[in-house]
């Protein structure tokens, strides 16, 4: 199937509107442009579609717009998101992302409704949305995030025959929790100073931080350390459950996921050692390290690990 997709006749405007979404990708999503270069053509360009519309949609969210011109934008968006969904737009639209997207979803069984969730998701950002138990959090990782990986998941497919594949959207929707968890760990200092907490009130209360991060040190008396490492074991757990998806693909959809997810793993391991060091400033990676991460992921390394642990646990 791979190679009748690669093999197929792209013309010059999808083409085009495709380059167009890769520049998109290569220069604003770091992480994930480092997972899907190692992706046949195809589905590099699919998934580069996927991330400029979505960074179309987060762009609103985090514009400095009124709030009720975000939410017009962001039904505008949806309205188009329809366009994309009903096969009406051509490949001459003057809109390369749609171009891009609706190509993608006629030679993918993208399900395009996770672009609803997203927006429906960073409609509770513009409303100013806080969360009060972790299940309240979930349900809008669900939306940013989750949907993202099935989304994704929609472009890579599964082995054929492989053990447990009817459980790839939901692996897909859990590693998409660990990675939107370890992205509010990563900016509660950015989010707070926009307005933003998405940590749940229950947990900064148990630890002390109702007060809010809007320094480069802890609220006072807070166990601020104590809250980093309680959400840094939940975001393992969805690590630990999402990687079973790893063994459900082919080898280099496997090693896209893996190289990102291996990044944000990484830099969960940065914050657990330094959790303050996220009230100072944004934490990240250097470049190297990510290429390290990208070339483990090639040499299938974690979805072997992950696949061995479910024999054990079979056994």
């Amino acid at each position: 199937m791979i190679r009748a997709v690669e093999s197929e006749h792209v013309s010059a405007p999808v083409l085009a509107a495709y380059s167009y979404c890769e520049a998109v990708t290569g220069q604003q999503a770091r992480n994930f442009a480092y997972g899907i270069r190692l992706l046949p053509t195809a589905k590099r360009r699919a998934m580069s579609a996927l991330y400029a519309f979505s960074r179309r949609v987060d762009d609103i969210g985090d514009g400095a717009l009124p709030d009720d011109v975000k939410i017009t934008r962001l039904e505008d968006t949806r309205a188009l998101l329809g366009r994309v969904r009903d096969g009406a737009v051509e490949d001459d639209d003057t809109d390369p992302v749609a171009v891009a997207l609706s190509h993608a979803a006629r030679v993918f069984p993208i399900p395009l409704g996770g672009l609803d969730e997203l927006i429906d998701g960073v409609l509770k950002d513009v409303r100013g949305e806080t969360y009060e138990t972790w299940e309240d959090l979930k349900v809008y990782c669900r939306c940013v995030a989750g949907a993202i990986g099935r989304l994704s998941l929609g472009v890579f497919g599964t082995e054929p025959g492989a053990r447990g594949a009817e459980r790839a959207p939901e692996y897909a929707d859990t590693l998409g929790l660990a990675l939107q968890l370890t992205n509010i760990l990563r900016d509660v200092r950015e989010d707070a100073e926009g307005g933003r907490t998405y940590l749940p009130a229950d947990d900064l209360a148990k630890f002390g931080c109702s007060a809010g991060f809007h320094g480069p040190t802890p609220p006072e008396g807070s166990d601020f350390a104590g809250l980093v490492h309680f959400e840094v074991r939940r975001a393992r757990a969805l690590f630990a459950e999402g990687y079973r998806l790893l063994p459900l693909l082919d080898r280099r959809s496997g090693a896209c996921v893996a190289a990102m997810a291996g990044i944000y793993r990484r830099l969960l391991d940065r914050i657990e050692r330094e959790p303050e060091a996220v009230l100072r400033g944004r934490v990240s990676l250097p470049g190297h390290e990510k290429a390290y991460v990208a070339v483990r992921g090639l040499s299938g390394l974690d979805a072997r690990h992950v696949a061995r642990q479910s024999v054990r646990r079979r056994a």
